[in-house]
């Protein structure tokens, strides 16, 4: 982006962080939402006979437990779209580690995280407020750095220089999330009947997109939201949070909270996999709430098959009594949806699918 957008883009910039800084007792105008839209905060949402499941995948090293591993991601899949997942071979220190790198970044000045504004959606590495705050009708009080991440060596030079162990901490989470992608997807294929090499190579040489999420104390969370009702457009997003703030929507539409587990990683089915399984498993819908007195961060790693890949219902998943229900679509054409329409007024998803169900 040339200085002169990016003036212009400044001039119209306000952080959620700042406004959470500077002793805000009501969110502005822009961040309430319509009374339908507001969430219902209360200790008993995502409490009672709901239970997520939760997945111990270092069972799925042993040949003899593997299957009812498989059987699990199976059920979750079907029931939920998500799950969240123990043993994954991510230490605890990495995790910890990345996100005390995504606070260094959030912490530094103004100044210096304007340098990577942009409201381009094809921006390798941006950073922003809200989705698109130049655009968006409704404002989400959530800052943000995304950035591409695989294969690491071709997007790190582009990624924060500041805090100086932004690249090491963030680059050495965002490669163990791409190796614990490989195998969930293995697992996933496995679980629909497929092979588990199933796009083996076009997951190896896919996209991973790392949205680093910091949401500010909020001083009204009972009108804001940090994001909208969406499904994302991934295979798989592997989701670090720092504290609970995720809710998913159910088979009967309810919204449960995802309740915060130490050491676990959350794993939601995105639209790539609920079109490879021809509709066997549905994307997740979710949104972000926000909190009064917490500052939440998380890590959402979206894995995707590479960026002009087209991803199409499994050959094997389709036969005379269950025709393809979607079309094709590549990351590249998500891309250009979002660059063009408002995400929270239609999912992406309905545009490529053949029939409504």
């Amino acid at each position: 982006m040339d200085e002169t957008n990016k003036n212009v883009l400044g001039d119209c910039f306000t952080s959620a962080k700042a406004l959470t800084e500077s002793g805000v007792s009501h969110v502005p105008t822009r961040y309430i939402l319509p009374p339908s839209q507001r969430p219902v905060l209360s200790p008993s949402i995502g409490t009672g006979s709901i239970n997520l499941p939760v997945i111990d995948l270092s069972f799925l090293h042993d040949p003899l437990l593997r299957p009812s591993v498989i059987h699990e991601i199976e059920m979750a899949c079907k029931a939920f779209g998500f799950f969240q997942v123990t043993n994954h071979g991510i230490s605890s220190s990495v995790m910890r580690d990345a996100l005390d790198a995504a606070t260094g970044f959030f912490d530094l000045p103004a100044h210096e995280k304007m340098l990577l504004v942009s409201d381009d959606v094809h921006t390798p590495v941006r950073y922003g407020t809200s989705i698109n705050h130049s655009i968006d009708s409704v404002h989400y009080w959530r800052d943000f750095i995304k950035h591409y991440s695989h294969p690491l060596s071709k997007w790190i030079d582009l990624w924060p220089s500041n805090p100086p162990c932004y690249k090491e901490k963030v680059g050495r989470y965002a490669e163990a999330t791409h190796e614990l992608h490989k195998q969930l997807m293995e697992a996933i294929s496995e679980s629909l009947g497929l092979e588990k090499s199933y796009l083996q190579e076009e997951i190896e040489e896919g996209s991973q997109v790392m949205a680093v999420n910091c949401y500010p104390a909020c001083p009204e969370p009972e009108i804001a939201l940090g994001m909208p009702p969406h499904s994302d457009f991934s295979s798989l997003t592997i989701l670090l949070q720092s504290s609970q703030g995720l809710q998913i929507k159910d088979r009967n539409n309810n919204w449960i909270s995802v309740p915060y587990i130490e050491g676990a990683l959350i794993v939601q089915l995105g639209d790539q996999v609920e079109v490879m399984s021809n509709g066997v498993y549905k994307s997740v819908v979710h949104r972000v709430i926000v909190n009064k007195d917490v500052n939440r961060l998380s890590f959402a790693s979206l894995h995707s098959l590479p960026m002009n890949k087209k991803i199409s219902p499994a050959p094997q998943l389709v036969n005379e009594n269950k025709p393809a229900a979607y079309g094709d679509f590549s990351f590249n054409d998500f891309l250009e949806y979002i660059s063009r329409n408002d995400l929270t007024k239609q999912r992406f998803i309905d545009t490529v699918k053949k029939n409504k169900f």
